[in-house]
Formats: C-alpha cells, sequence, structure tokens
C-alpha cells in the first residue's frame, strides 16, 4: 500500500510517538496539573470513531482531525498566549494521547478503512493482507 511506512522509519515514528507522551506527561507534572483530569480526559480523542458511523471516509475525517499534532499544538500555542492553564493542560492531554496512539502503531487513517494508518496496517486489515504472518517480525530488519 502506498504511503506506509515500514522497517526502521516505521520504529523512528514509534519512538517519536514516545516522545511526545513523555514530554508532554512531564509538562504536565512540571505545571502541576491535576492528573485525575489527564486520567479523565486521556481518551477523549476517541470519541472522533463515532465518525465510522456514516462510513470509512467520513471516521477517517474525523479521526484524523482529533489525532493530528495540528489541533493539539494550536491548542498548546493559545493556552501560553492567552495564558489559559485550562486550555495549555487540554492541549498536553491532547498531544500525551497521540503520542501513545503512535507509540502503539496506530496512525492517521486512509478512507480506505479503519486498518490502514500511514503506520501500517492494523487489526483485520493487517490480518488479511497478504504476506501476513503470526511470526514475530525483528525489529530491526530491511523491510
Amino acid at each position: 500500500m502506498s504511503g506506509v511506512v515500514s522497517g526502521g522509519v516505521r520504529l523512528v515514528l514509534r519512538a517519536e510517538g514516545a516522545c511526545i507522551l513523555f514530554a508532554a506527561a512531564l509538562a504536565y507534572a512540571k505545571l502541576d496539573f491535576a492528573w485525575g483530569y489527564f486520567a479523565l480526559f486521556f481518551l477523549a480523542p476517541d470519541v472522533s470513531f463515532l465518525g465510522y458511523l456514516f462510513g470509512p471516509r467520513t471516521g477517517a475525517a474525523f479521526y484524523n482531525a482529533a489525532h493530528s499534532l495540528i489541533g493539539a499544538l494550536a491548542a498548546l500555542v493559545i493556552g501560553a498566549l492567552v495564558d489559559s492553564s485550562l486550555i495549555l493542560s487540554g492541549g498536553l492531554i491532547w498531544c500525551a494521547h497521540i503520542g501513545f496512539d503512535r507509540m502503539l502503531g496506530y496512525g492517521l487513517k486512509y478512507s480506505r478503512g479503519f486498518g490502514f494508518t500511514h503506520l501500517g496496517l492494523i487489526g483485520r486489515a493487517r490480518l488479511k493482507a497478504p504476506g501476513y504472518s503470526i511470526e514475530p517480525k525483528p525489529l530491526l530488519g530491511s523491510d
């Protein structure tokens, strides 16, 4: 599938996700925001899954809007500019969620279906893919 990363590049992108999660959580702690809110709103971007009720194209658009760093970083900038701890903490939680998803391999979605992401196939799409093997692949490969 065109537009999908693999091999070492995929590992770097997943490591970037882990770094985003770590940096956002560290900033959240350093700013002394309440962890209860972090726990409560950490999965809030996943409400975007409801877009899939209207088909894969709409679902992908909703998912990508909620899982792109564009909105999360805009919230951080706005929160800093207007000195709003509410907006700033929301932006950090949003960034942490995106980083967590990317770390796990959940990339931005293609309109072909939920399982088709820029980080590779996931879920049923991966299981149905030609050449799929249940055997684990080496972490650093030539693919």
